[in-house]
């Protein structure tokens, strides 16, 4: 992670110093990282033997997350899967949209909130904090940036703009401790990219003017946990091991050649040099074959071992303590391939990340701030809930599987004279066939609205009773005389 200067060179605006505890977190976690892989006393050090660094800055992460396969799914994947669907804020007890619905639901398709929500969750992981710039309308210089934003009054937001922990540095902290701010960032120096330019500006913003997010807190609310440092030796042993694996292939699947020089041969200085080129192009240009005269040429034996059980191990240990299923985690989650125990640990995992997450440190935050700024609309009970795409529900293929067994119960159901007096209908569409109250007050209602509670039992009843034949008049046939109708026997129900 990325540390900052001394803290007694910053000065909060107050002119106190820097609060104590933010102080003591990066002086412990800087003595942690330098004691990480000694062992006998300091006599030996794993982590430079091994080839770890012990000290890690956020453009360590980034570049991990830049450059290497698994660490950038490692962010992605939960981020990808938190935010997939629609994001809506519904309030609770009321049938018809809201103007705060109507009024969210506008800006968020005005300025697609729900995206920059994503990306500012994706910064905050790659680094120990992310922000999210909210771009005022009262903003008419970039000294402006500066002021705190004047409450009461009502706003319009213009923009918003995700940064992360290296482009948001914090410049001062709020010192007063009778604040109930205190230990917090006070004002932040946000680099902006000039795409025109090619240049970036710094600009100093107050904290009104930002969310500032974190993740994996432990003791400070203003800097979390990088995502990638729990795992960061796990990504360098699985960076050996593909690359070194590919380095091997390289070198070995192509035989090495030994060769054997006739005795009774004199190997001229001209012939040396053609036989040196021709090793030169064997093992840089892809040569084929070789003209050795006076030679005999024989091949070494290839070295090539399987890595597969070894980087398993690796994508174990990072699927453990990143709780990312190895299946997600490898992108092999393709029908049968996945097992149910997978997708059942992932969505569990996805619904906690909303809940303990996204919802309370990004989507409330934001949202709220834009109701105090008079952005959006303050709704009617002073409550809204956050509604996520349900993770929870059924495939398409296993919506046809239940509506076929719903069928198939169903035409056994009414097909049979006795099961309405052994499960009456209301317990049987609850009980047998699985219906909500409400989808059962919905279907009598259609029932009720197409046909008649007599009709209905009349259509049955002439369905499933079969006619009974009348008796020969002369004792001769099975058969009804000429002209004659057989009459319908009353079905007698058993009490």
């Amino acid at each position: 992670m990325e540390r900052t200067a001394t803290p007694a060179k910053k000065k909060p605006v107050n002119g106190k110093s820097l609060p104590i505890n933010v102080l003591s977190e990066v002086v412990n976690r800087m003595y942690l990282s330098q004691a990480m892989g000694y062992q006998y006393g300091g006599d030996r050090d794993i982590y430079q033997a091994l080839g770890y660094k012990s000290q890690l800055t956020y453009d360590d992460y980034s570049k991990r997350y830049t450059r290497q396969d698994i660490a950038k799914a490692i962010i992605d994947r939960p981020v990808k899967a938190t935010w997939q669907g629609p994001l809506e804020l519904i309030e609770p007890d009321t049938a018809e949209d809201t103007e705060f619905e109507e009024a969210w639901e506008q800006l968020d398709r005005e300025l697609g909130l729900k995206t920059m929500l994503s990306r500012v969750d994706r910064l905050t992981g790659i680094g120990r904090y992310g922000v999210l710039l909210l771009g005022l309308d009262d903003i008419t210089r970039v000294e402006d940036f500066k002021k705190p934003v004047t409450e009461g009054i009502s706003h319009t937001l213009v923009y918003v703009k995700p940064f992360g922990e290296k482009t948001a540095k914090i410049e001062t902290f709020e010192g007063d401790p009778k604040n109930p701010r205190y230990g917090k960032p006070f004002i932040y120096n946000i680099e902006i990219q000039d795409v025109a330019s090619q240049k970036s500006q710094l600009v100093q913003v107050h904290y009104s003017r930002l969310i500032h997010v974190t993740d994996d807190n432990l003791e400070s609310e203003t800097y979390g946990t990088p995502r990638l440092e729990v795992v960061f030796n796990r990504l360098y042993d699985l960076e050996k091991l593909i690359g070194g694996d590919a380095e091997m292939f390289w070198r070995g699947a192509r035989p090495g050649y030994s060769g054997k020089l006739d005795p009774d041969f004199s190997m001229s200085e001209d012939t040396k040099n053609q036989l040196m080129d021709q090793l030169n192009e064997y093992e840089h240009n892809l040569r084929r074959f070789l003209v050795a005269e006076g030679m005999e040429l024989s091949s070494l034996a290839q070295q090539i071992a399987d890595p597969a059980n070894h980087v398993d191990i690796q994508i174990q240990m990072i699927s453990a303590v990143t709780g990312i299923p190895k299946r997600i985690l490898t992108g092999s989650e393709r029908g049968e391939l996945s097992s149910a125990q997978d997708s059942s640990e992932w969505k569990d995992y996805v619904q906690g990340r909303r809940e303990d997450h996204a919802e309370p440190r990004i989507v409330r935050p934001f949202v709220d701030r834009l109701v105090a700024l008079q952005i959006l609309p303050t709704p009617e009970e002073e409550e809204y809930d956050v509604k996520w795409n349900d993770l929870y529900s059924l495939s398409e293929k296993a919506r046809v599987e239940i509506g076929k067994g719903r069928a198939n119960a169903l035409r056994e159901y009414s097909t049979n004279p006795l099961a309405m007096e052994i499960v009456p209908p209301k317990a049987f569409t609850e009980h047998f066939l699985g219906f909500t109250k409400e989808q059962i007050t919905l279907i009598n209602k259609q029932r009720d609205e197409s046909i008649s509670e007599d009709d209905l039992k009349e259509h049955i009843e002439d369905t499933v009773a079969p006619p009974t034949p009348l008796a020969p008049a002369f004792g001769g046939g099975g058969k009804p005389a000429p002209g004659k109708q057989m009459a319908k026997k009353p079905m007698i129900r058993t009490k």
